[in-house]
């Protein structure tokens, strides 16, 4: 599979992303695909994905937000939600100029927090053809499930102390995004740390800044779903924690046009590698179905 480093801009910050597939010939549909809660564009579940979805026949586009991987941006590790909407904006730009591209024929597709981005930025983008969220964050969990009180009361000083430290100009005090149940994380869901240690990624940082966590506190992507008017296929994990099955579910069922697909894996099982293959699977046959024409 040939691939190609590219470089686009965001608000004045250089994003460096990966194109699956030649740029010869007619123009085809392009997958963009978006990370993650802290994710970089060279993991492994996101790479079987692009090269999957280029093998199928699209163009798939890869790429790392500000502040995470090899785009450029500080502090680090900051997952802005504004920021990284715009950062999928510019990238949807981008696509839409590059030969072997056809313009009206981009699908987006993202995977937990952003899985919530791609419905919330096709919502707000009518040539968007269609929507891929797999296990899509829809906001916090009622619930803090799988914590005591205590462990909830040190994530929450963590996330106020760190705000703080930014309201005052100060450089994040970075916390773990996953980590082992009763340890301070971000995600202690069960298979996370199994996951991560499995990871072959070269980017990747097992590091966040707390503050961020503010922002998607008021975040709710599929309050955007009414709005969508293409395709969307919802990928969802019977057990997850981290995006619980019943909200994503909300979302799904709040778009005009959704299709749902479940799997009796948790948040984290999805990625792995025994797993995804069937995941993937149907993925490809949404875009036969919507963008590829057969």
């Amino acid at each position: 599979m040939k691939t190609t480093t590219v470089t686009f801009h965001s608000g004045g910050t250089e994003c460096v992303g990966t194109r699956y597939g030649d740029d010869t010939g007619p123009g085809r549909p392009c997958v963009l695909l978006c990370p993650g809660f802290s994710g970089t564009q060279d993991t492994p579940a996101l790479t079987a994905a692009a090269t999957a979805f280029a093998e199928a026949g699209c163009v798939a586009l890869t790429f790392d937000y500000r502040s995470f991987g090899a785009s450029g941006g500080q502090p680090r590790q900051i997952a802005d939600i504004g920021g990284q909407l715009a950062d999928i904006a510019a990238a949807v730009a981008f696509a839409r100029t590059q030969p072997g591209i056809d313009p009206e024929r981009i699908v987006l597709w993202g995977s937990s927090l952003g899985g919530g981005h791609v419905v919330t930025a096709a919502a707000g983008d009518p040539r968007i053809a269609a929507v891929i969220a797999q296990v899509p964050f829809n906001g916090f969990p009622k619930q803090a499930e799988g914590r005591t009180a205590e462990e909830t009361r040190a994530l929450l000083r963590a996330i106020l102390g760190d705000w703080l430290r930014g309201v005052f100009g100060r450089a994040p005090r970075y916390i773990p995004a996953v980590g082992r149940p009763g340890e301070l994380a971000v995600m202690t869901g069960p298979g996370a740390h199994h996951t991560i240690e499995a990871m072959n990624s070269a980017t990747w940082r097992n590091s966040v800044a707390p503050r961020t966590l503010l922002a998607m506190m008021r975040y709710k992507p599929g309050n955007h779903a009414p709005r969508l008017q293409v395709p969307l296929l919802v990928c969802i994990a019977d057990s997850d924690r981290e995006t619980v099955a019943e909200d994503t579910l909300d979302l799904a069922r709040r778009a005009p046009d959704s299709e749902i697909c479940t799997y009796p894996f948790s948040h984290f099982e999805i990625y792995h590698p025994d797993n995804r293959g069937k995941v993937i699977a149907d993925q490809v046959d949404f875009l036969r179905r919507t963008v590829l024409g057969s």
